[in-house]
């Protein structure tokens, strides 16, 4: 690697070329310049790499939002050390820090241009790898129960992929907000974990009907909160469980993404539920823009003072041993693509961090 200073910077990054099913086959190890930030953002040496998801679609050229460019690198979050900022964010060098890159990805790599709105500072004395597994999930997590469901003591939430990074965040969240939790994952492992971190039935989806499971457990009042981030696959045995006023919260779409614009929802199977439905997506973006993207595409997107907030609460919560981050493996920059497929044949248990400190 060059010296650092010198405009001829390089760094290593997986990038994907052409798309492709597997990983480990469409990624590729390679040289390129170290980024320069933009207005408004940070450049983060990273630390730790966490993987999601919504990551594998960068490299099977699955349903996004916005496709970039290729060659270009996936990676949608980042942890480690703002090394250089863009004009008038000074204040942020030397910050440790987890962050979102630009346009959600360019994350697989040593260094990475994040937007200021999309950083969020993490204290040192939260250390490494559960330091990395806090953001995505747990914010995603808190945004669901708390701002859009407005959860509270005594209620009952079902929380699918409960094993999961969100699935895992939404457990340890709701049961220290006082609710009882039921749990969805699938395989014995992945029970014992729900439990653990406190839910109070886990149900094996693949052995047991968990709307039969729910209902028995509920006195056929059905739940409170459902917290979905599979989708099309659990959506409707899990709007006939919920609860008159019930929360259904639109994690995500974990078991079919091509759907994911489809038109899915029956107006009529909706009111006969008198429940709410609510969307939830994680993206923070500046004032102005998100005021445009309102008039333009009638898009809400969350404010980053809610996103400052969101970090404090956690953080004092798992310094007081209330809630943490739950890291199900460890592995180095070069074990990446392997590590994403063992996302993909959902191999995984909560978090897969990837290390490069």
């Amino acid at each position: 690697m060059a010296e650092p200073g010198h405009p001829e910077r390089t760094m290593r990054a997986w990038r994907t070329h052409e798309y492709g099913p597997r990983p480990t086959q469409v990624l590729q190890l390679d040289t390129v310049p170290i980024p320069e930030p933009q207005p408004g953002e940070l450049r983060v040496r990273v630390q730790a790499i966490p993987l999601n998801l919504n990551d594998l679609e960068r490299i099977n050229g699955g349903n996004m939002m916005v496709r970039p460019e290729l060659p270009y690198s996936p990676g949608m979050e980042v942890m480690g050390v703002v090394d250089a900022c863009s004009e008038g964010l000074e204040a942020w060098q030397g910050k440790r820090v987890v962050a979102m890159p630009r346009g959600a990805n360019g994350g697989f790599a040593e260094w990475a241009a994040c937007p200021v709105v999309s950083a969020f500072e993490m204290p040192e004395d939260i250390p490494l790898p559960g330091a990395a597994a806090l953001y995505f999930p747990f914010h995603l997590a808190w945004l669901g129960l708390f701002d859009r469901a407005g959860l509270q003591r005594g209620e009952t939430v079902l929380v699918h992929a409960a094993a999961g990074g969100s699935g895992s965040a939404a457990v340890q969240l709701a049961v220290d907000a006082g609710a009882r939790v039921f749990a969805t994952a699938g395989s014995e492992e992945k029970l014992r974990l729900c439990r653990e971190l406190g839910a109070e039935l886990a149900i094996d989806y693949r052995e047991a009907d968990f709307a039969a499971a729910v209902m028995a457990a509920t006195g056929d009042r059905g739940v409170d909160v459902v917290f979905d981030s599979v989708g099309q696959a659990v959506m409707e045995k899990s709007m006939g469980c919920l609860a008159y006023n019930g929360r259904y919260l639109m994690m995500g779409f974990a078991s079919d993404k091509t759907v994911a614009d489809d038109k899915l929802i029956v107006p009529r199977r909706l009111a006969l539920s008198n429940a709410k439905l609510c969307g939830v997506l994680l993206a923070y973006v500046p004032e102005d823009l998100g005021k445009m993207l309102k008039k333009g595409m009638g898009w809400s997107f969350v404010p980053s003072s809610l996103g400052e907030r969101i970090t404090r609460e956690i953080v004092d919560l798992v310094r007081a041993q209330r809630v943490k981050p739950v890291v199900g493996k460890v592995v180095e920059l070069e074990e990446l693509p392997a590590a994403m497929e063992a996302m993909a044949n959902r191999e995984t248990i909560g978090r897969t961090i990837v290390r490069l400190w």
